[in-house]
């Protein structure tokens, strides 16, 4: 089995979305020195170190439309929590903001404006540089195939998130394996031989270039050491500049709009609109104060043309409890079914889940629950997936897969559990389940120590941990789909395209009949425990490749279940035995956003923005979640500025108060989903947007 997760590279040049971004008119020169031609990615590649790639929170956009909306609160009986978790939420913040100021930096040192676009691998390059990366051509091909013809900020932003800088550790751990005497430079001879033959193949030129520098040469050879120190140098000169400049150009810094891709913020094309190529990305979406990251209004704003306001109150309490949605005594004699599922974070961000198809054989009453699965074995752990918001979108099947008609979603709350009450007629339906990312997102936390997966008996032999086996038999219950207490071929084999892209088929699932406890041909809890002993079996005790598999269900390296949500989703129908069936593991994609956007304009009351007759504020709220839509209307592509400084308690899936976002001609796209920070206190979501042009 290759590892888990492995073999699923995520190529930000293939990508589509509508662009989000952010206006800037100053015109940027550059003069700041590249970085050496030697690579940090080509001395890794031919001394064979690894490098891992870091996890980085990137900062979003958003939009502008006046919503306010004040929920009651029952009592500040969390208030004490909430105070204990602010210091880490400022931190988690600062890193953010440092991150994004880094990336725009860097980006405007190269392009007169954030809102303009990559156009070549050579630009591609410098903008990296700048940002203190120094790039391979592999890396380069990695990012800019031969389908691509742009990026725009998003992929940049997603780019660095990918490639983290070097540190002079790695450089000496590659360099070392080079100079096996470690003597602590290399020959020239040698250095010439290796550079224009292996990896990146550099011409004599280009390693000229490098051993002509007395900085770090000196009779034939090369301190590898000193050379590490000048590049270091030379790559946070660059990212220095890039900051001052930014820093200290007052039509810069106003401008500092925050831009990000959202998981369910591509446009849906009234007619058709071409979206530019980009990449799907995630932020760790918190609510940064007025007075930490953003100015408290872009000169752009203020001087737009067109704005809209609007303020919706909640009352007291009414954010948990909508409707009873469940009535037992009526339901009762209804037939059910029932299926578990889970969101997944990418390494980007994007979040994945299952899809599911439902059959009704004939019309009837419905009842269409989902909620955050509670995991029996995790009692006594905490949670954290609880809190997560979930919803389901009904989707009519006619004719074809492709073509999806909305029907409605799930709407009705009662606690953690969203629902829909209707009926239905006899056909093919989709249930396509959401998460807004308000809370479901990546988040550095603090961990005391890497948790212990295998131990050795007396007799030597390999064991799992009672602590890991606990983990495995909560993912058991996760992917065991049916809740039967047995994994079949197909609920198995979603666990191995998510951990390892591939697919267990016929044969191989009777080689586990064989080796593994099972019943009715379906795999047992203690099958399942078996097969992961025999993986660290097969590595020898060496736990790397349990890790990936634990990494790509959402575990952390304390076996927390943090960046994933198990799920659980139930059909009751009145006269029909209602079918469900699992059918795909990915994204939501098109279809799922442009569900998103239809149930917020159906239900949400159009805003014109004043002065523009062409587009639309529609703002939604169902339960504890805010959502807003952008409809634009006109032929051009309108920037609309989007400002959440009034807001209290609040928390989105953008990640930023002040932000800006591009809406495509005769389109519509998701401004921003909220929710409270805090559900125990009081909640004030206030937005306004303005058309910057």
């Amino acid at each position: 089995r290759a590892g888990p997760g492995r073999g699923r590279d995520r190529n930000p040049g293939n990508d589509t979305e509508t662009t989000e971004t952010e206006t800037v008119e100053t015109e940027i020169e550059t003069g700041i020195p590249e970085t050496e031609t030697l690579t940090l990615e080509t001395v890794i590649e031919i001394s064979g170190t690894e490098t891992e790639t870091p996890e980085t929170g990137i900062p979003g956009t958003g939009t502008q439309t006046g919503t306010g909306v004040a929920v009651g609160s029952p009592g500040p009986a969390v208030r004490a929590t909430h105070s204990e978790n602010s210091q880490v939420k400022k931190s988690q913040h600062a890193e953010e903001a440092i991150f994004y100021m880094n990336c725009r930096a860097a980006y405007l040192t190269v392009l007169k404006s954030s809102l303009e676009n990559i156009k070549s691998k050579e630009q591609l390059s410098l903008v990296l540089q700048q940002a203190g990366r120094n790039p391979s051509q592999k890396t380069i091909n990695k990012y800019w195939t031969s389908e691509t013809t742009s990026l725009n900020f998003d992929d940049f932003c997603a780019i660095l998130k990918k490639e983290k800088p070097a540190t002079k550790n790695e450089l000496l751990q590659a360099f070392g394996k080079i100079d096996t005497d470690k003597a602590g430079y290399i020959l020239h001879d040698e250095l010439y031989k290796i550079l224009t033959t292996r990896g990146d193949k550099m011409t004599w030129e280009e390693v000229a270039s490098i051993t002509n520098q007395a900085d770090f040469n000196c009779s034939g050879k090369l301190d590898y050491n000193k050379f590490c120190e000048l590049y270091l140098t030379t790559s946070e000169q660059c990212c220095k500049a890039a900051r001052d400049r930014l820093e200290t150009d007052p039509k810069l810094r106003q401008q500092h709009f925050g831009n990000q891709s959202e998981n369910f913020s591509e446009g849906i094309s009234l007619p058709v609109s071409k979206p530019s190529p980009r990449v799907s990305r995630k932020t760790d979406h918190k609510m940064p104060k007025a007075d930490s990251r953003a100015p408290s209004r872009p000169s752009s704003a203020q001087s737009s043309k067109a704005s809209t306001s609007t303020t919706v109150t909640v009352g007291a309490s009414s954010s948990r409890n909508t409707k009873l949605i469940v009535e037992p005594d009526t339901m009762k004699e209804w037939q059910r079914a029932q299926s578990r599922g889970c969101f997944y974070l990418e390494e980007d961000g994007e979040i994945i889940s299952h899809k599911y198809r439902l059959h009704l054989p004939q019309r009837s009453a419905l009842c269409v629950t989902i909620k955050p699965f509670h995991i029996s074995q995790a009692e006594g752990k905490s949670c954290h997936w609880l809190s997560v918001d979930t919803a389901l979108f009904i989707l009519k099947e006619n004719e074809t897969q492709e073509n999806l008609q909305l029907v409605s979603f799930t709407e009705l709350q009662d606690k953690e559990m969203f629902g829909w009450r209707g009926e239905l007629g006899a056909g093919v339906y989709w249930l396509l389940p959401f998460t807004t990312g308000c809370r479901l997102k990546k988040v550095k936390t603090q961990i005391s120590g890497e948790a212990k997966l295998v131990w050795r008996d007396e007799d030597g032999e390999l064991a799992l941990t009672e602590e890991f086996q606990a983990a495995l038999l909560d993912i058991f219950e996760t992917i065991d789909l049916d809740g039967n207490g047995l994994l079949s071929l197909e609920e198995y084999n979603f666990f191995e395209l998510r951990t390892s892209g591939e697919k267990c088929d016929q044969e191989a699932w009777a080689v586990c009949k064989e080796n593994f406890e099972m019943k009715k041909n379906e795999l047992t809890r203690q099958g399942f425990l078996d097969l992961n002993l025999m993986e660290a079996n097969d590595q020898d005790g060496d736990p790397w490749d349990l890790w990936v598999t634990l990494l790509s269900l959402g575990y952390n390296k304390a076996l927390e279940m943090t960046e994933a949500c198990p799920f659980v989703i139930d059909i009751c129908a009145e006269r029909c035995k209602p079918r469900i069936k699992a059918i795909s593991l990915e994204a939501g994609g098109s279809q799922l956003s442009r569900a998103v956007c239809r149930s917020v304009v159906n239900k949400g009351e159009p805003k014109v923005l004043d002065g523009s007759d062409n587009i639309f504020i529609y703002t939604s709220r169902s339960g504890s979640r805010i959502t807003s839509v952008i409809e634009n209307k006109s032929e051009n592509k309108v920037i609309i500025h989007v400002n959440n400084e009034q807001s209290k308690n609040c928390l989105n899936n953008r990640g930023l108060m002040v932000f800006a976002v591009e809406v495509a001609p005769k389109s519509m796209m998701v401004s921003q989903h909220v929710m409270a920070l805090n559900e125990q206190e009081e909640w004030i979501y206030s937005c306004v947007h303005s058309l910057v042009c």
